[in-house]
């Protein structure tokens, strides 16, 4: 199946470095950011893991676990582990999905249906579309699929961003314009009527086009 925003994220129940999860039970009312890697021991990976190491906190900040993937053992996720803490200096604690068998990597469309065999004889090249990041809500929806080639390293300054973004918006009838930042100006949604923006928006909007109405974030 084609996994789309706005769908609701598969459920799925696997072994993690952290135990076994029943990951929609596991979002409980959080976010989550759920990435995933094609092979452990990869550079390019190992360096993103220990990137989202470091940015845990800010995560955390924002209600908002981290969940990792890679199609290999769980056992072999803990060696890489150590890894990661040696070259990254950074502690993964987060849990790493074991997904041997593909199941996961599958049951979001980040693999062909009919791809096979064991995970220790399958390369990164086997598995290359296994680079995908996804933004699920509290309310079990995607709200960001983003897949990226394996020798670009994934942007999670951008990421994070998007999380402000989504959040901001799920509270809010407003938009995020180009390159926004937290605390920067808004766009009122076009479903909002000029009449309802005057209650919600007290402050004003500016309109260089009419269907164009910047205001302040809300709560900034």
């Amino acid at each position: 199946m084609t996994l789309r925003i706005g769908d609701t994220a598969p459920d799925f129940t696997a072994a993690t470095t952290e135990g076994t999860i029943n990951f929609h039970d596991w979002i409980g009312d959080s976010w989550v950011v759920m990435f995933s890697h094609p092979k452990d021991f990869t550079p390019v990976c190992t360096t993103e893991l220990g990137y989202m190491a470091k940015l845990q906190p800010e995560f955390a900040k924002r209600n908002c676990k981290i969940l990792g993937l890679s199609i290999d053992s769980v056992e072999d996720h803990k060696a890489w582990k150590k890894d990661i803490a040696e070259s990254q200096g950074s502690e993964v604690s987060y849990p790493l999905v074991g997904d041997e068998d593909l199941k996961v990597a599958k049951l979001y469309d980040m693999i062909h249906p009919d791809a096979s065999g064991e995970a220790k004889t399958r390369t990164a090249v086997d598995n290359a579309t296994i680079r995908s990041v996804f933004i699920v809500g509290p309310d079990k929806k995607v709200k960001l699929t983003i897949t990226y080639p394996m020798s670009t390293g994934r942007n999670f300054d951008e990421v994070l961003r998007v999380l402000d973004s989504c959040q901001l918006t799920a509270n809010h009838k407003v938009a995020t314009p180009v390159n926004w930042k937290q605390g920067e100006d808004v766009i009122i949604a076009p479903s909002v009527s000029d009449e309802e923006a005057k209650t919600k928006f007290p402050q004003g909007w500016t309109s260089p086009k009419p269907y164009i109405r910047i205001t302040a974030q809300p709560g900034n």
